[in-house]
């Protein structure tokens, strides 16, 4: 690659070698270290490829072999700069475009955000914009480390951030904890986190380990939403098993039971379709930052009308984004048309929101053991509603109530003799 670079920076030419013995040609071009390539056989004569520099040297060899060297192609830079010599604004205008790149690679035109789940790319640009992070912002002053930490400070669910600059483009990577309990509950006194694990649903427990904590349940119990299921306070107790203190910790534990959730969806047997067949208006459109350029006319006076717009970034290469774009937009006019679903229609409406609920159970870990759901039709509108039986993640955490610590009984304490002014001494 390099190599062929090179070549056409200098130039070279294609030849063609005729003449009595060809070969006494190539043995005098390769003593006297003239380099030559892509050699081959056309019509008992020999075309090559051989530099500027080299095809100079030629004159005496030729007239030593008595062959004819003929050029039949130009390839290079000088020969381009030869050809359009006299073309001076073709040549002014290529070296602006070429200034004018390098100062548009010196700002951030895209801001790709990626990874976010339950936040939109506009909440986080509009953050992001907050802290000064704009499209148009110059490259030097862009700080990834701070825009990883101000993230993460913001929003506590993401637990991973990347920033990165790519060509013209600010590449934003987050992760979302998706199963993110809040455990870092502080205790009254600021020590240490503590807190109890609760039911966040109706269940049968079917699976208990308990790694910190009191469990208060056992495999079996069917419990009800709020009841404490592990306890992050701890009883110390002394040898005649009384409580004498306790000990706190953020309570830690794999729960499963066994739960019946109510489902239910509707969904109106009318809807609109739209009927396309009246007129429209349209218009080409360039877009040059933030100004928008338009070449034609959509303003219209339709009664009922939908944007249909199209739109394309310059881009050289796959992370040099331009300021530039354009597009078309046209607005049709349409006639509504009010139309009735017919019952397997909304069957196939309900059945695929249901499926799509049931993906993003068993996404999150929800084993479906038996589901129960029919679907009614009323006058205006269809309903899907029952139950589903599922085994899934049970508990959140809850900050641990804090006891005071029990008093000592009276004649455990040996200094009340001494309070009671008895010293032992008697006459």
């Amino acid at each position: 690659m390099l190599l062929s670079i090179i070549r056409y920076l200098k130039g070279y030419l294609k030849i063609q070698i005729a003449g009595y013995s060809p070969e006494r040609f190539l043995n005098a071009c390769s003593h006297h270290n003239i380099y030559l390539w892509g050699l081959r056989s056309e019509h008992g004569r020999y075309e090559m490829y051989i530099s500027i520099q080299g095809f100079r040297k030629l004159k005496p060899i030729i007239k030593k072999t008595g062959t004819r060297a003929v050029i039949t192609e130009r390839f290079g830079l000088p020969f381009f700069l030869h050809k359009y010599r006299k073309r001076k604004c073709f040549f002014l205008g290529s070296l602006l475009c070429i200034i004018l790149i390098y100062m548009m690679s010196l700002f951030i035109w895209d801001i790709d955000i990626s990874g976010n789940k339950s936040r939109t790319d506009e909440t986080l640009l509009s953050f992001l914009e907050s802290k000064d992070v704009v499209h148009g912002m110059k490259k030097s002053k862009v700080d990834c480390e701070r825009i990883v930490k101000d993230i993460r400070k913001e929003f506590d669910d993401i637990i991973w951030v990347s920033a990165s600059i790519r060509g013209t483009r600010l590449i934003v990577q987050v992760k979302e904890n998706e199963d993110s309990v809040s455990s870092d509950s502080a205790a009254p006194d600021g020590s240490s986190s503590a807190t109890d694990i609760v039911a966040d649903e109706d269940c049968t427990i079917t699976e208990l380990i308990t790694r910190k904590g009191t469990p208060l349940v056992h495999v079996g119990d069917s419990v009800k939403k709020g009841d404490f299921l592990v306890c992050g306070r701890i009883e110390v107790l002394d040898d005649s098993k009384e409580v004498v203190d306790y000990q706190y910790c953020a309570s830690d534990a794999s729960i499963r039971g066994k739960a019946v959730l109510q489902y239910e969806s509707s969904h109106s047997l009318t809807y609109e379709e739209k009927d396309y067949s009246g007129k429209a208006a349209g218009e080409f459109f360039v877009r040059i930052g933030p100004w928008l350029f338009g070449c034609g006319g959509i303003r219209n006076s339709f009664e009922a009308s939908t944007m249909f717009s199209e739109e394309h970034t310059l881009t050289l290469g796959k992370h040099f984004v331009l300021p530039f774009s354009y597009g078309k937009r046209i607005v049709r006019s349409y006639r509504p048309e009010e139309k009735t679903y017919t019952r397997p229609q909304i069957e196939q409406i309900l059945n695929s929101e249901f499926s799509r609920k049931c993906e993003e159970l068993e996404k999150k870990g929800v084993e479906i053991i038996e589901n129960d759901v029919k679907i009614y039709t009323e006058n205006r509108q269809a309903t899907a509603k029952g139950t589903i039986t599922v085994v899934m993640d049970i508990g959140k955490q809850v900050p641990t109530e804090r006891l005071e610590v029990p008093a000592k009984p009276d004649d455990e304490n040996p200094e009340r003799d001494n309070a009671n002014g008895n010293d032992g001494d008697s006459d």
